[in-house]
């Protein structure tokens, strides 16, 4: 059945511009008249505000010129005029001056003509960008993606990541080695406006670089010993979508060179052409080394540093961010199909206050092994690698704690050294001290303690 349109959609039908006008300034929506082109015939005054724009450099362009880059409906709308169904609270971005961008929600109605058929659509739009910003920012943010982690520099990292998604700027993302520096790329990518294109990965360090040129950029027949095809690289792969170059640290000079250009120009030349091939793709670059000493070195170019790092994004490591530890193993052992399977007390001790140098990649290695050895649904200390079951954490301090009088000044003195060694951080104080953080908690609450203490 056809959905019914906004009341006032057969009144727009009826009437000339002239009395459009007069009755849509009276509007709160925005209202964009389009004619069976898709071509815009006029908007009132409330549409000019909610796009920033005025009616004069509107009318008579195409409808995608109101919106941004891949969010235009427009297929959906010519679907409204052969079929007659409506739009009804379909939410997409709008262009707004300054390269700037919009949220609205819009409705569609059918204009019918004087004879039969239709004369084109009404096009209304409600302003709801400033609802949309308010709602990602009261959002309790504990995971993005596949990224786990309610810590303070991981809910900073989501909301960077949703205010550089929908642009076009290049992002580099730093983090040690097996913090989840592609997990961040695939997030932005699956974020954007560009979602629906191909999410391209090369690692820059697997190839040598008369091999990394021809993966990224091509090559044509001929072009070295063993070419026997024209082949596209994988930036023409890329096209429309983004491409992910991990360890861009390790790319030499020359393919720096390359790479600056495609940047710079958005062309690229197949190895043994010069025919400048244009594409159209986000580069997001990621590494764990200092791209600041090597620039100092000289083995990065400086503007191809500036060029890669327009927007950065870094990765906490894992041992910065102990508090996540428990939400990443459940994470981690759901997706290694661990559903009811019980992390013990000591366990748990065991994984906080390992330092993983090898971040959330050596986290998941434990525990998918940990779950092969464990053997009644519960996860030993027994069942975790060599390295983690030797890690004890602070020994003293735990022993310390539970042979001291409770309600102690000896007691209290070492909860408030634990306390202070950690920032105050409840969580990481706790696994310090060897007790839950409801008993520190309660524990505080009896000793009075509070930031004020230490001074």
């Amino acid at each position: 059945m056809t959905e019914q349109p906004p009341p006032y959609a057969s009144l727009l039908a009826d009437i000339d511009l002239a009395g459009f006008r007069a009755i849509s300034s009276l509007l709160r929506e925005g209202v964009v008249l389009l004619d069976h082109d898709l071509r815009i015939r006029d908007l009132n005054p409330a549409a000019e505000r909610i796009l920033q724009r005025s009616a004069v450099d509107l009318l008579g362009q195409e409808v995608c010129s109101l919106f941004g880059e891949g969010s235009c409906p427009r297929d959906t709308l010519a679907g409204t005029l052969r079929s007659g169904r409506s739009i009804l609270d379909f939410q997409t971005t709008v262009r707004l001056p300054d390269g700037r961008q919009g949220q609205v929600l819009i409705r569609s109605a059918i204009l019918p003509g004087h004879q039969s058929g239709s004369a084109g659509l009404a096009l209304i739009m409600g302003d709801v960008t400033e609802v949309t910003r308010l709602r990602k920012q009261t959002q309790t943010r504990g995971q993005l993606g596949g990224l786990v982690g309610s810590d303070r520099r991981m809910r900073q990292l989501y909301d960077l990541i949703d205010r550089v998604a929908d642009t076009s700027a290049t992002v580099l993302i730093r983090g040690e080695s097996g913090t989840g520096k592609e997990l961040v790329a695939r997030a932005v990518h699956h974020r954007s406006l560009r979602a629906a294109g191909p999410f391209i990965t090369v690692n820059c360090s697997a190839l040598a670089e008369n091999l990394l040129e021809s993966e990224l950029f091509g090559h044509i027949r001929g072009a070295y010993t063993g070419a026997t095809a024209d082949r596209r690289g994988r930036f023409e792969e890329a096209s429309g979508g983004t491409i992910f170059l991990d360890e861009i640290g390790d790319v030499s000079p020359a393919v720096q060179v390359k790479l600056l250009r495609v940047l710079q120009e958005r062309v690229i030349e197949r190895v043994g052409d010069n025919r400048p091939i244009p594409v159209d793709v986000r580069v997001v670059s990621a590494t764990n080394r200092d791209l600041e000493a090597m620039m100092a070195a000289g083995s990065i170019r400086e503007d191809f540093y500036y060029r890669i790092k327009v927007v950065r994004l870094d990765i906490p490591p894992l041992r910065e961010r102990r508090e996540d530890i428990p939400a990443l193993a459940g994470h981690l052992l759901l997706k290694h199909g661990g559903e009811g399977v019980v992390i013990t007390t000591e366990a748990a001790e065991r994984l906080m206050h390992y330092d993983w140098p090898g971040n959330v990649r050596e986290l998941e290695n434990a525990l998918e092994s940990a779950l092969i050895l464990s053997q009644d649904g519960a996860l030993r200390p027994e069942n975790l690698p060599p390295e983690v079951q030797q890690t004890q954490g602070p020994d003293s301090v735990r022993t310390g704690l539970q042979a001291m009088e409770r309600g102690s000044e000896d007691e209290r003195g070492m909860i408030l050294a634990a306390l202070e060694s950690v920032g105050w951080q409840r969580t990481r104080a706790a696994a310090r001290l060897g007790i839950d953080r409801t008993t520190l908690w309660r524990k505080i609450k009896e000793h009075g303690l509070s930031p004020e203490s230490s001074s």
